[in-house]
């Protein structure tokens, strides 16, 4: 049997749903008819630790390790009518990830920290497939508030260095308070801290857009996509990573190593379906990765 690549080019959706799992069907599908040659960056740190899939109680921190990093966000305060600060709660799922990733995006395209937002952010929600509008907008408007207020430290390990420590993500929130108990969201400028900026123009990893809005909805997925971006040009060789390290990395809300692996493998499958070009094996002690092309090559990403 071919990749789902190979059959949908010489067969169809059809022959191909026969033979895959639909929802990957639709992502290769949907990501090989995009035309849109766009790109997207975020900083490399998220490709070895990502924010919370789900929501975690107001006044839970998180905290994830990868390999040679580690990752710690502690949600924001809220001022209250007539009461104590109230916690607002980290950021987390795929509206976050979609936020983030724009900020990083347009500030490395514009080199400036200072992000206009304005319209762009709306209009390139919607492309991505994530709409400001609608149903959406009170989780871009919760989500927006989660990213200004939080603080979060990236610790780079070994050899006695560390990254980001206690900065926040944004300096100028992505809202603006009023007399209102909650705030109001305003759209109109945000700006990256400047220790984020820093490590973000040091440490980009290149993306495709049209990858990123073919699984936008999947956060488990955006984060394998952006993993094995990083990851697999850079190897020199066949590279086993066991399903203990995985879950330790990708899976820390699951209990047990059997309730990781059916979810991780099919979010690994995700995200191939928007990265042809990588190259794995799925084994019984883990994931074999092997030396791939990068999803952006540096000819694109020199032009871009």
């Amino acid at each position: 049997m071919g990749t789902v690549h190979d059959i949908l080019t010489t067969q169809g959706k059809v022959a191909a749903i026969q033979s895959f799992d639909r929802e990957i069907v639709e992502a290769a599908s949907l990501y090989m008819s995009d035309e849109d040659s766009s790109l997207g960056f975020a900083f490399s740190g998220w490709a070895q630790c990502a924010l919370p899939h789900r929501r975690l109680p107001p006044d839970a921190r998180w905290e994830i390790a990868g390999e040679r990093i580690r990752l710690v966000v502690e949600p924001g305060l809220r001022a209250v009518d007539d009461g104590p600060m109230e916690h607002v709660g980290v950021p987390y799922g795929s509206v976050a990830r979609l936020i983030l990733l724009f900020l990083q995006t347009e500030a490395l395209r514009k080199n400036n920290r200072e992000v206009e937002l304005g319209g762009s952010l709306r209009q390139w929600l919607t492309k991505i497939g994530a709409s400001i509008g609608g149903s959406n907008a009170k989780a871009v408007r919760d989500q927006a508030e989660r990213i200004s207020r939080c603080r979060l430290t990236f610790h780079i390990q070994g050899s006695g260095r560390v990254g980001l420590v206690n900065q926040s993500i944004v300096d100028r929130a992505l809202f603006i308070e009023t007399e209102s108990r909650q705030g109001r969201l305003s759209l109109e400028t945000a700006k990256l801290s400047e220790g984020f900026f820093d490590q973000l123009k040091r440490h980009p990893v290149p993306l495709e857009e049209a990858a990123i809005k073919a699984i936008s909805n999947n956060p488990a997925a955006l984060d394998v996509y952006l993993w094995l971006a990083y990851r697999l040009h850079v190897l020199s060789g066949d590279k086993l990573i066991t399903w203990q390290a995985l879950k330790g990395q990708f899976g820390v809300s699951y209990r047990h190593l059997h309730h990781f692996k059916p979810r991780f493998t099919q979010a690994l499958a995700l995200a191939t379906a928007v990265y042809p070009d990588a190259r794995l094996n799925v084994a019984e002690e883990g994931v074999v990765l092997k030396p791939s092309r990068p999803p952006v090559t540096p000819r694109v990403q020199a032009i871009r």
